[in-house]
């Protein structure tokens, strides 16, 4: 059995965003030499996500609406995570809704994906440095 470990800083300039991974993930896989397994892509901070997706525009824009009005961020106040001098129990929200982790099948040394499928981050407390975990493991 092969593993593969690599961290993927990200330091996102804005507040929220979407960013694309499977690029970087599809290369960490290559460099790993699995032909057979797994690849485990984990937000390794609790005010981000990952999950998959179709990479279209309108589509995260309206991810964007529907989390901003099921966890706004503003009034801070209404939210008690915020007493403690913090403002982003909002950030904390949106990961629970949009996911930890994914865990994606390698076929034959590839992302064995569905049709439109992509792997990607979500931001939701940004302007400063995080990590993502890529973690392969295979034969």
């Amino acid at each position: 059995m092969k593993f593969k470990t690599e961290y993927l800083t990200l330091n996102v300039p804005a507040r929220r965003a979407f960013v694309n991974l499977t690029r970087e993930v599809d290369r960490v896989v290559r460099e790993s030499g699995v032909r057979e397994g797994m690849v485990l892509v984990n937000a390794m901070h609790i005010s981000a996500s990952v999950f998959i997706n179709d990479d279209e525009k309108g589509l995260h824009h309206d991810f964007e609406v529907f989390l901003e009005r099921l966890a706004p961020h503003q009034p801070i106040g209404q939210y008690r995570h915020n007493d403690t001098g913090e403002d982003n129990a909002d950030a904390h929200i949106k990961r629970q809704i949009m996911g930890r982790e994914v865990v994606v099948a390698i076929t034959e040394g590839k992302l064995d994906f569905g049709p439109w499928e992509q792997i990607f981050y979500g931001e939701f407390d940004g302007l400063r440095p995080k990590r993502v975990l890529v973690k392969v493991m295979g034969e």
